[in-house]
């Protein structure tokens, strides 16, 4: 919990709580804890649904949040809106201790409801990754595909259903749907690029989107409230890696809370 880019407190949840259930939790405890009559949450895709945001505008709270970017067809328009001007936003952390910082840019676009707005932000760190994770999965499945056709072009599977049956297991991993299609036909087998979903693929690379009901916050300001995430997550990355202070296995809970508690000081 952070007030003014402090932190002031911290929750601790069991393993298996789903983290959208802990939202309705946190706001009581530091309402009540705190006395604080206006709470703005900022949240990840794993504690964004429906429920969450509507408990929260009848509270009459605010929230910044990420929103999931597939089987959303809104956030895919949101995305293919963004053919504004791009807003140049300031250099993170991580991003001003490299020798060719890369850029961060915001242009807000129209929300699907009154009072609603949303934001698209373009990463040139995000890109660069999920173009290089998106073509390393392509060459796996294509790879597969390949041989696939070369096992029927050679007539050592014929049946129908036992080549629809391979070409679906290939296509299920790696996200291979995102990226190909295919069709058997005429005793020939055949997979192409998907026409659909691999352009919708490309357009989210690079992008996020955050969706917020506050009416005072400039783009600049979503971005960098929603980048403090990352701050905390970065921290705690530092606590497991440079400072070595993992694998630390607990077996009581007391044990646990205490090293997290232990963590959230420093």
């Amino acid at each position: 919990v952070m007030v003014g880019g402090w932190p002031i407190a911290h929750h601790l949840f069991r393993g298996n709580m789903r983290d959208a259930m802990t939202v309705p939790t946190i706001l009581d405890d530091i309402q009540h804890r705190f006395g604080l009559e206006r709470v703005v949450f900022v949240g990840d895709r794993g504690m964004v649904t429906i429920a969450n945001i509507e408990q929260l505008r009848a509270r009459g709270q605010g929230y910044v949040v990420g929103l999931q970017r597939r089987n959303r067809e809104d956030v895919y328009r949101y995305v293919d809106a963004a053919r504004g001007r791009w807003i140049p936003c300031p250099g993170g952390i991580t991003a001003r201790e490299k020798n060719a910082p890369p850029k961060t840019m915001v242009q807000e676009v129209a929300g699907d409801r009154a009072g609603v707005r949303v934001f698209v932000v373009h990463s040139d760190e995000r890109l660069a990754y999920e173009q290089g994770q998106r073509k390393k999965a392509m060459e796996r499945v294509r790879v597969e595909l390949k041989a696939l056709a070369a096992r029927v072009s050679s007539g050592k599977l014929k049946a129908p259903d036992k080549v629809g049956a391979a070409a679906a297991r290939i296509i299920a991993r790696n996200h291979g749907s995102r990226y190909y299609d295919w069709e058997y036909k005429d005793g020939q087998f055949r997979y192409f690029e998907h026409p659909v979903n691999l352009t919708r693929e490309k357009a989210y690379e690079g992008k996020y989107v955050i969706q917020t009901e506050e009416a005072a916050l400039s783009p600049l300001d979503a971005v960098r409230i929603y980048k403090e995430l990352n701050d905390v997550e970065r921290g705690f990355a530092s606590l497991k890696d440079v400072l070595e202070m993992r694998p630390v296995w607990h077996q009581t809970d007391d044990r646990v809370e205490a090293h997290i508690f232990v963590a959230f000081l420093a």
